[in-house]
């Protein structure tokens, strides 16, 4: 599985990640949890949907 994620791209999804994690616990909704996807995929640097459409932020290919 090949990175196609970039360092900009992982910082901004675990800030987001982290964001809606917290609302799911302060809110107590679940739609927050979510918010594990992002942390996820910012945390292994590969997004399945960037597979899909083609995209790829990574930009030294690791």
């Amino acid at each position: 599985m090949e990175k196609n994620m970039g360092q900009t791209d992982r910082t901004v999804r675990a800030l987001i990640g982290a964001v809606m994690l917290v609302f799911a616990i302060v809110f107590e909704k679940f739609i927050g949890a979510l918010g594990l996807v992002f942390l996820l995929t910012a945390g292994i640097g590969y997004c399945p949907m960037y597979t899909l459409l083609g995209i790829s932020t990574n930009k030294y290919g690791e």
